[in-house]
């Protein structure tokens, strides 16, 4: 967690935890290299199947907790996606529910001490954030075609301010996949950081029984942000296929 320099005092690198590794020695990454990431993203993708595979098969009228968990996360994202997107959206829910429960999976890992946070690295949230614009600008031309336009056009205000607008609208839509890749890349990076600097002055005995109270604070409410970013790259997908489906202002 944190190193002792030659010249005395603490350096603390929480940078570090960050760093993508070969996992079976070596130093060069390749395109085909098992890395760390890979080794998480299985993880978090294994752990979701045991969950809403496995532990659902049995569809018992008395669930164990594994159905309990699925049929909620199943109830949730599905309300969700109708409740945002409109009845038509619920063929797009199986992805959407790909997507939060890769999210929340992966975040939680990574809470687990020595982990690694797949969803730390914009590499990985940029691809999930590109894959829904695409998606969503895809459908909203088929379903669409050239009405599809009309999202970048505010009819309701005065005319003169209506090209202007245009071309607000049109960068605000393409400027879409980084915020909605930055945000959720953003905000693990941070919180993981944040742990790490307070888990490096617990090495301090005079502050260390600050350190700690704060570094379980702090872990606490990485749980939340875990739940919470993934349900805002869900809702937000939820609405830029609202947009999609139904463009018109």
């Amino acid at each position: 967690m944190a190193d002792a320099p030659a010249g005395g005092g603490l350096s603390i690198k929480p940078m570090d935890q960050f760093e993508v590794l070969p996992l079976f020695g070596g130093t060069e990454i390749r395109m085909f290299t098992i890395t760390n990431v890979t080794l998480w993203m299985f993880l978090a993708v294994l752990v979701i199947t045991l969950i809403l595979v496995l532990g659902s098969r049995g569809r018992a009228v008395v669930p164990s907790r594994a159905q309990s968990i699925a049929e909620m996360a199943y109830g949730f994202v599905y309300n969700m996606v109708i409740d945002v997107a409109g009845k038509d959206a619920g063929k797009f829910f199986p992805y959407i529910m790909t997507l939060f429960m890769f999210i929340l999976t992966a975040n939680l890992l990574g809470l687990i001490p020595t982990a690694f946070t797949t969803t730390s690295h914009i590499a990985v949230t940029a691809i999930m954030a590109f894959a829904v614009f695409i998606t969503v600008t895809v459908v909203g031309i088929v379903k669409n075609g050239t009405d599809f336009l009309s999202l970048f056009w505010v009819s309701s205000a005065p005319l003169i301010l209506r090209p202007i607008l245009a071309v607000i609208e049109l960068i605000s839509y393409f400027v879409r996949p980084v915020s909605h890749s930055v945000r959720l890349a953003g905000a693990i990076t941070a919180g993981h950081a944040v742990m790490k600097v307070f888990a490096g002055f617990a090495a301090f005995a005079a502050i260390a029984p600050l350190a700690i109270i704060a570094m379980v604070a702090i872990y606490a409410l990485e749980f939340l942000v875990a739940g919470i970013q993934a349900y805002v790259f869900a809702i937000l997908t939820c609405v830029y296929l609202k947009d999609a489906l139904h463009p018109h202002h």
